[in-house]
């Protein structure tokens, strides 16, 4: 009997250590106080982003105490895309999303990966450093060193980086989860509404908010009372300025590549080709040549925003595969690029009808006979659309840069870029419409203007061009 007892006991001792044993790593992991920092890359709109997205910033935030998730979101925030970059001459990680880096030797790519493996990578990493972009180390107290942009999500809480400055202790403090009332009583620290925070396929709502120099800290639990929070228009105005640098490099980049196009010699021979054709018909009817060039330069507007809608279209399809997503903005830099220097070799050694930079030679007398047949301003509307066609093949390369960084956006964000750009597009024809009507000068003296000047409209369009590329390839815009 006391031999069965013994044995008994050793059995039940002996299945207690080996469930501690699959239990400890897990269990010290998630009770250690040891800090324990990843990187994430996802992009909002990715569909293998959205399998991981709840569950890492969400699910395991809170399952390990410990555990910082530092996030680069790349399809909302194109300027993190450059960071996989330099993540991957550091660490080999690849440029596929979802992407979790836990040091330099470990990381995990796809959801599937993610999911079923993370909890033992975190295991092994217990413990590490901040890896910043640039491949150095570092401990919570540098995490002010991280880009714009960035997130970091622990916890019941998130950090966001809206722009240059430093949180300081007071980050550092909300990080490790201390006492949000000793932070929101600092002199720096404004109180503000609290924002929801979106992630592929979903969003967290958080209850408070404050503003720490650059940081927005938001967390749940007890609303804040006693504190005055700053007015709804005082944060949407925070809110917009934090953002506004953004929005003004946009429209800069619009408008430069609206400029390359604005002084294309193609569409300005077009517009003088009609505008004569116009003038021979009815050389005595002024109304008729104001009402021409705006039906004309109306119908090539319209037309040429339903080009831009086609072409970002087919961005975004390409932008279905994670890798060339990754890769398309520096593609587009390189194109622009190479369109500039072929505007430039224009300059230096002028060509008529060189390819990428004017309308091909054999389609110049087809242009001709069609535009000849204009004798109404309904005919002139109407020839516009048509025109276009051959207008692409000496316009069509910035409205493609264009498209391919607007696919980047929501399609309802890109339709003022779109419609600000073909504006500036088509001033040109207002313009000469305008000249030619006013009897300031005749026609001829425009299209004669063009040829004396067609080298240095070339050399312009070139520079701008050449400077946008090196700029987008580089990431500095």
């Amino acid at each position: 009997m006391k031999v069965i007892k013994s044995n008994l006991v050793k059995y039940i001792i002996s299945i207690l250590i080996v469930v501690s044993g699959l239990l400890l790593p897990v269990s010290m992991s998630a009770q250690s106080g040891e800090d324990t920092f990843v990187v994430y890359f996802t992009g909002i709109g990715c569909p293998h982003c959205a399998n991981v997205d709840p569950v890492l910033l969400h699910d395991w935030v809170n399952k390990y105490s410990n555990l910082y998730v530092i996030e680069y979101e790349i399809y909302q925030k194109s300027q993190n895309a450059h960071l996989i970059e330099k993540y991957n001459q550091t660490c080999n990680s690849g440029y596929g999303i979802p992407l979790v880096i836990f040091n330099k030797e470990n990381s995990l790519v796809g959801d599937k990966t993610i999911l079923s493996d993370f909890d033992s990578y975190f295991n092994k990493s217990s413990g590490n450093k901040i890896l910043f972009p640039d491949g150095t180390e570092g401990e919570l107290e540098d995490i002010d060193s991280l880009p714009i942009y960035s997130k970091i999500w622990t916890k019941d809480r998130i950090a966001i980086k809206e722009s240059s400055g430093e949180g300081g202790d007071l980050l550092i403090d909300f990080l490790k989860g201390y006492d949000v009332n000793e932070i929101i009583n600092n002199d720096n620290a404004k109180l503000t509404q609290a924002e929801s925070v979106a992630f592929s396929g979903s969003e967290v709502t958080f209850d408070n908010a404050v503003n720490i120099n650059g940081w927005v800290l938001q967390w749940n639990g007890e609303s804040v009372k006693g504190v005055e929070i700053e007015s709804e228009n005082e944060d949407a105005n925070l809110y917009i300025d934090s953002n506004s640098e953004q929005s003004k490099i946009s429209f800069a980049r619009t408008i430069s590549l609206a400029a390359v196009d604005a002084v294309n010699p193609c569409a300005l021979a077009v517009l003088t080709m009609m505008l004569i054709a116009i003038i021979s018909y009815n050389p005595n009817d002024k109304k008729n040549i104001i009402l021409a060039g705006l039906a004309f330069t109306v119908s090539v507007f319209i037309m040429y925003m339903i080009y831009g809608l086609i072409i970002i279209r087919f961005f975004k399809l390409i932008q279905a595969i994670t890798s060339m997503r990754l890769i398309l903005y520096k593609l587009l830099g390189i194109v622009a690029l190479l369109l500039g220097l072929l505007q430039i070799k224009d300059y230096i050694k002028y060509k008529p009808g060189s390819v990428g930079t004017e309308m091909p030679l054999f389609m110049r007398p087809k242009v001709k006979k069609i535009i000849s047949g204009i004798t109404s301003p309904i005919g002139a509307f109407g020839i516009g659309f048509f025109v276009t066609i051959f207008l692409l093949p000496c316009t069509i390369g910035p409205y493609v840069i264009l498209g391919g960084m607007l696919s980047f956006s929501e399609i309802v964000e890109s339709i003022p870029h779109l419609f600000l750009y073909n504006l500036i597009f088509v001033l040109p024809m207002l313009v000469i419409t305008g000249v030619v009507y006013l009897g300031i000068s005749k026609v001829e003296d425009v299209s004669e203007w063009k040829d004396k000047n067609i080298r240095i409209l070339h050399l312009i369009a070139g520079l701008i061009m050449a400077v946008l590329g090196i700029f987008m390839f580089a990431g500095w815009v």
